[in-house]
């Protein structure tokens, strides 16, 4: 695990300037790889190339370092993440005459890239952010993994183009702070995150999963390819049998190439269906006890540490109980939201990193149950995605209007509980007779509507989805499997998989998802969608893969989810701060906002009127992000 950073300077340019530039980008993301560093740079008369790593020490740790070259000095590779099939792949290439210098999984791409080209991405199973020079033919390419586990971010300025696995490493090197995004911005008033290609920045993105970059130095062009074909979902006739047999094969398979390491491994054990079942794999795969890691909270109302015990109990591992309140989460409130070096509101951050720190004190990778609910239909919201249709087809649209007018009146919070009460509002207000209601429900900060109200006029943006809706090849967003095709392109990589590889690099701990198989995600696309989600049971085939391997009904209880009380905070600790983010001059300044309607939402919310603590959080956090970025202030 490691992350990366390159230059190409457009014309000559000395090669030591772009080496200490790139040593400062390395120092940048030093906690994504604290055990060493390494560095290329070459330059001629019409460009010069730079390309650095930072590495964390998983596999190989003799013979690993990098950049790492091809026999003739042509190519060359610095390369961020894990290919499960490495070993797979050499022996593959070793039967075809190929040689190794090393063990370390980095050559394997560079060796069946240097036989194979372009072609030999499509094989890599693993998560990944990686860049190849190839003098041969003048090229660059730089790639990402098919989910987006890894992050990569490009620019391109008049002299120059820089890529780097942290937005730190460009922001800090360019010489100018770019304008913030209007894409940007409207995407992150509405999901809390800001999904592939966009980022807060105007003319700087993240590479898509499962893309790659072409950069021609003769020209200077860039090309951007998918590395996968993704073939549409189709449900075949296989039997549930059959596929609950494959499913608990596909899942242990998973579970087996994730586990490869040369250091320390355990799991993040919540107590969850999705951490239960890969905690039970990894120990089923071995003699020896493993280490589970969950954390707990003093308050009872957020804990959920007896069900992470059971598991742990019945799998006789070393478990690591951490219990903490709520002032353990706000320690280090400002030094994780800046980490993500763009607005990120994702309350599960905060405690994320905090069981990261504590991993890291025990283990060097820790396996985790994320993806199960985008692989197997897992959320709540798939849930009222179901109702959604079952309710417009019986309630008239101006019935419901009159509903959602009564709900908004009256079923208010005034505390941050997120009861009964909170999610009958959430959904009736979700409610869209034109098949356009998921956008609303992924929206975790502010609906189309709410959104339109807090935002300046010349800043809203009411098409921001557009441009997925193209890519899914879809205006209507209405099944199961076109909400999980949705969460796989925005909710995953822009929140699940950034909230997991920041707070977890921030500590140098590698955090690994076996639900992210590429293998699995295809195969569950070919089934019905009644396997995964029979009447109200979500995940139902995943469930009834490893039901026999737990207690009886444990598959079957609730979760809460990892979140943080911030709606609390927010009126308490942090409200002197809040409220300095609704100064009139800080508002008239920064000139994006609606300020009567931003200041009643932040006002309602500190006097208890109305509780809205996800729309105030994302808020906040875009605040603490401009005032570090714009105003140069901690």
């Amino acid at each position: 695990m490691c992350g990366i950073n390159g230059i190409i300077a457009k014309t000559n340019r000395n090669k030591d300037d772009i080496a200490t530039t790139l040593n400062t980008m390395n120092n940048l993301i030093i906690h994504r790889g604290p055990d060493e560093d390494g560095l290329f740079c070459e330059e001629n008369d019409q460009f010069t190339v730079g390309m650095a790593m930072r590495r964390l020490s998983i596999i190989d740790l003799s013979s690993g370092k990098q950049p790492i070259f091809s026999d003739d000095k042509q190519i060359v590779i610095v390369f961020n993440g894990e290919i499960y099939n490495y070993k797979v792949l050499k022996s593959k290439l070793e039967s075809e005459g190929v040689t190794f210098k090393t063990s370390s999984d980095t050559e394997v791409i560079l060796k069946a890239y240097e036989k194979y080209g372009v072609e030999s991405f499509q094989w890599l199973d693993g998560m990944y952010g990686f860049s190849i020079y190839d003098k041969n033919i003048n090229k660059l390419f730089i790639a990402r993994d098919f989910f987006g586990e890894k992050p990569l971010y490009y620019t391109h300025t008049d002299k120059e183009f820089i890529w780097a696995s942290e937005l730190k490493s460009i922001i800090n090197m360019i010489d100018f702070t770019p304008n913030i995004s209007k894409k940007g911005l409207n995407l992150y008033f509405r999901l809390t995150y800001i999904p592939a290609p966009h980022t807060i920045y105007e003319n700087i993105f993240k590479l898509e999963a499962n893309h790659f970059i072409e950069y021609d130095l003769s020209s200077h062009n860039t090309t951007i390819h998918k590395i996968n074909a993704e073939p549409k979902p189709k449900a075949t006739n296989i039997s549930f049998e059959d596929a609950k047999a494959k499913t608990k094969d596909l899942v242990y398979k998973s579970v087996d190439t994730r586990s490869i390491a040369d250091v320390g491994l355990g799991t993040f054990l919540s107590g969850g269906v999705d951490s239960s079942i890969i905690s039970l794999c990894l120990a089923q795969s071995t003699d020896n006890k493993i280490d589970t890691f969950s954390i707990g909270f003093k308050k009872a109302s957020y804990d959920e540490t007896d069900k992470s015990r059971v598991v742990a109990k019945q799998l006789k591992s070393n478990h690591h109980e951490f219990i903490i309140d709520e002032n353990d989460l706000k320690n280090n409130i400002h030094e994780i939201l800046i980490n993500f070096d763009e607005p990120f509101s994702d309350t599960a951050a905060l405690p994320t990193h905090l069981l990261s720190e504590k991993t890291k004190e025990h283990v060097t990778v820790a396996l985790t149950g994320d993806g199960g609910d985008e692989v197997f239909g897992g959320y709540n919201k798939y849930y009222i995605g179901k109702m959604n249709k079952k309710y417009t087809s019986v309630v008239p649209k101006n019935l419901h209007k009159s509903i959602a007018s009564l709900s908004n009146k009256y079923l208010i919070n005034k505390d941050d509980t997120r009861g009964r009460k909170f999610q009958i509002n959430k959904l009736l207000n979700a409610i869209d007779y034109e098949g356009d209601f998921y956008w609303d429900i992924i929206s975790l900060a502010n609906t189309s509507n709410q959104l339109a109200g807090i935002m300046a006029p010349e800043y809203y943006d009411p098409n921001i989805f557009q441009e997925y809706k193209d890519v899914l090849g879809k205006q209507k967003i209405e099944t199961l499997t076109d909400f999980r095709l949705v969460d796989k392109i925005l909710s995953l990589e822009g929140g699940m998989l950034a909230k997991v590889d920041r707070t977890s690099m921030m500590t140098s701990l590698e955090c690994r998802a076996p639900f992210l198989n590429r293998e699995l995600w295809e195969f569950a696309n070919t089934l019905p969608e009644s396997y995964l989600m029979k009447g109200w049971n979500k995940k139902h085939i995943l469930k009834e893969a490893f039901r026999n391997q737990f207690p009886d009904n444990f598959l079957e209880k609730g979760k809460s989810g990892f979140g943080s009380p911030t709606g609390d905070w927010l009126r308490q600790g942090l409200r002197k701060e809040l409220e300095s983010y609704i100064e009139p001059s800080l508002l008239k300044s920064q000139g994006l906002f609606n300020t009567d309607v931003i200041t009643k939402l932040v006002t309602d919310h500190l006097e208890s009127k109305k509780d809205s603590t996800f729309r105030v959080w994302s808020y906040y956090c875009f605040q603490k992000w401009y005032k570090f970025n714009f105003l140069k202030q901690a």
